[in-house]
């Protein structure tokens, strides 16, 4: 494919941005569109774009000691003097009139960024793990009838940030007892899930082949007695289930 070719379907995605609400047809006139696989795409390319050509400059006018993105949110590290981070800000709102920055200033020698919060102590930085207020302790519960491994994937991530956050030992040990009682609180056996989770870990790390997919919606037993028919083979089974947020409402709420 050329990049004459690239570019015009590029275009033609940018611009053809229709979308219907009730049984009116309406046409983006700004933007990318909501919720298509390649805006987040275009998204990236255009920041990446910038961090290429404009804002390396921009950092080094201002001294800017660190920058860091992930999707849409930046860390900045800087001193205060000669630094003045409001002036950074009016510079970033600058780049082009479609992006909007806002700024989040660290309170009491600390601030969040992300899943972690970042303090600043005489030793340095220390970093604890982050929970917004809105945050429940619910996951799929154990007695739900979902496969184990849709049970344990909220799971084997706090089992991960646990072993790969840079934690000083009073956060990680907290942090552990919050697991644990979110674990609890959702009829796990704590002990059983990380036992659980060191295997599966450890299985999965001796599996170099390349595999295929197969998915299965799943009911119960019934289909983990057919799914173990794919144990000795190239295959890999994922699951679907019909136990859905979206599914529930409109059982119990028809329109």
């Amino acid at each position: 494919m050329t990049k004459r070719e690239i570019i015009k379907i590029t275009q033609t995605l940018i611009n053809q941005n229709y979308f219907q609400f009730q049984d009116t047809i309406y046409l983006q006139q700004e933007g990318l569109a909501m919720g298509a696989p390649t805006s987040s795409l275009l998204s990236e390319f255009y920041l990446q774009q910038l961090e290429n050509t404009t804002i390396p400059e921009m950092l080094k006018k201002h001294n800017i000691k660190g920058y860091f993105r992930y999707v849409d949110d930046i860390l900045l590290v800087y001193i205060d003097n000669p630094t003045s981070i409001h002036n950074v800000l009016d510079e970033f709102n600058n780049l082009t009139p479609k992006l909007k920055f806002t700024l989040e200033e660290e309170q009491d020698n600390q601030i969040t960024s992300l899943d972690i919060t970042i303090k600043r102590n005489q030793k340095g930085l220390s970093f604890d793990i982050y929970r917004k207020p809105t945050t429940t302790d619910i996951i799929i519960p154990r007695d739900s009838c979902h496969p184990n491994e849709q049970k344990t994937a909220a799971i084997r991530h706090y089992h991960d940030r646990l072993l790969t956050y840079r934690l000083t030992p009073e956060n990680r040990e907290k942090e552990k007892e919050t697991v644990r009682q979110i674990l609890v609180n959702n009829k796990y056996d704590p002990l059983h899930i990380t036992l659980e989770h060191k295997k599966k870990k450890q299985n999965h790390n001796t599996q170099t082949q390349k595999r295929k997919w197969a998915r299965f919606t799943y009911v119960g037993k019934e289909t983990r007695f057919i799914t173990k028919l794919f144990k000795d083979t190239n295959v890999t089974v994922t699951f679907t289930t019909n136990n859905t947020i979206g599914k529930r409402h409109t059982t119990e709420h028809p329109m």
